[in-house]
């Protein structure tokens, strides 16, 4: 099961508290104050693993806490620190504050490590506040609390392609035939009812990840259909492949279709309607003696458009369509490593 949304509670360790005692031992006269400090709290860790790519852990698990620190003790003893608890995240994961909404980090890359929730100091014990005038000093500080917050995660699938397009125009199709992913298919809209990852292949040191979003509808980043749930997994896509059904059946104007999705997407974000966009039309083996075919072709040559013709089933087309990605892809700058809203590694100051 595909979760992309989840909430969760992150609490911190306390400190422990510091300790009042007095060394009673023989042959020392004057031991004085021996009470120790409290242990600190421990962190809680959110690090990004590329071997993860859904949230549905967080549907069963929703809460993380960290140890508290120990008591500080006697004859001069400190606590124990508290254990660190780490959140392990896909790659792709957003993190904003559930109160406020604020975005606080963005994990791009394998390995990348913040600090959600601070664990409390621990508290010093009375042989901290021995002076010389105050050789016998009963304080004590308690531990402090540890940080408690609400956390929204949201996950945002990486991928180089995403396919977009109309419901039912072969996409989940096209993504089997070029990859090894397996997507539901079925001859009916609305088949794909969540993003599929597929790794394509030109040779042993060239690839390319490819995403399938459920198909759009006109009206969709106003909730209609799917809405605009899944359109947020091609806000990182470096290239979007926008398929045009062509097939004599399906009875719709091509060109209407694409101002259509192309609309949808601008509406959803400015940032993803100006992505480079490769126009696909889709299952030519099936375009009969309709015109839709042909009207995709001069509405490509009035706009100075390119437009590849494919078909699944005959695997006419496909593979130029990888020669073409690639080639794009290479005149493409690839997103950033690290992110600078990650915020300072663990251990910073």
């Amino acid at each position: 099961m595909f979760i992309d949304e989840a909430k969760i509670q992150v609490a911190a360790g306390a400190g422990g508290n510091g300790c009042v005692a007095f060394r009673r031992e023989k042959f020392v006269p004057r031991g004085g104050p021996s009470g120790g400090d409290g242990g600190r709290g421990g962190d809680v860790i959110l690090e990004s693993n590329e071997h993860l790519n859904t949230l549905l852990k967080f549907r069963y698990k929703r809460e993380f806490r960290a140890e508290r620190g120990g008591h500080g003790e006697g004859s001069n003893r400190h606590g124990q620190d508290g254990g660190d608890t780490t959140v392990t995240l896909p790659m792709g994961t957003v993190v904003y504050d559930a109160a406020s909404g604020e975005k606080l980090w963005d994990f791009v890359a394998p390995g990348q490590r913040v600090v959600a929730a601070q664990g409390g100091r621990g508290g010093r014990g009375n042989a901290r506040f021995a002076t010389s005038t105050r050789q016998a000093p009963r304080k004590a500080e308690p531990g402090g609390p540890g940080e408690e917050r609400e956390l929204k995660l949201e996950l945002k699938l990486l991928a180089d392609v995403g396919l977009v397009g109309f419901p039912n125009v072969g996409k989940s199709t096209l993504i089997s035939r070029l990859s090894a992913a397996r997507p539901r298919i079925a001859d009916y809209p609305f088949t794909t009812l969540e993003p599929c990852l597929g790794v394509v292949g030109l040779d042993e040191d060239r690839s390319f990840v490819m995403a399938d979003i459920p198909g759009l509808i006109a009206g969709a980043h106003e909730g209609k259909g799917l809405g605009t749930r899944f359109l947020k997994h091609v806000e990182r896509t470096r290239l979007l492949l926008h398929l045009i059904d062509v097939a004599e059946y399906s009875g719709r104007d091509p060109v209407e279709d694409h101002d259509i999705i192309l609309n949808e997407l601008g509406s959803f974000s400015p940032v993803v309607a100006a992505k480079p966009m490769l126009l696909v039309a889709s299952r030519i083996d099936a375009a009969g003696e309709g015109d839709r075919l042909v009207r995709l072709r001069e509405f490509c040559g009035e706009r100075g458009l390119r437009l590849l013709e494919i078909s699944c089933v005959t695997r006419e087309g496909l593979e130029e369509l990888k020669q073409t990605i690639w080639a794009m892809l290479e005149q493409l700058p690839r997103p950033q490593t690290a992110d600078a809203s990650v915020g300072p590694p663990v251990g910073a100051a």
